[in-house]
């Protein structure tokens, strides 16, 4: 029988600004090591700042051999991340490894 990987979840605040930047960036770092599912489908607002710490999220677990997928993006999210240039279509509708 095979063994399920647990997957952590962080749901994103409506209201991704230079406020709530810090307060991202604990949340996942706190998450580091494990698999991570993140739920921005009540995003209104996204900030370039969080874009940044979401980037370099996905690259950190990338390098730490984890999975951090976006398990539903509001098209607030979507439309922002495809304005300031960060693909995140790699990250999306995927299932976490097993």
């Amino acid at each position: 029988m095979a063994v399920k990987k647990s997957v952590a979840t962080l749901s994103l605040a409506p209201v991704l600004d230079l406020n709530e930047a810090a307060a991202l960036r604990d949340k996942l770092l706190s998450m580091r090591g494990e698999d991570v599912s993140i739920d921005a489908s009540a995003v209104q607002r996204l900030g370039g700042l969080c874009a940044q710490v979401l980037a370099a999220a996905e690259k950190t677990w990338d390098q730490d051999s984890r999975s951090l997928r976006f398990s539903a993006v509001s098209d607030a999210f979507e439309k922002t991340m495809q304005l300031i240039g960060v693909d995140i279509a790699h990250l999306l509708a995927k299932e976490i490894a097993q």
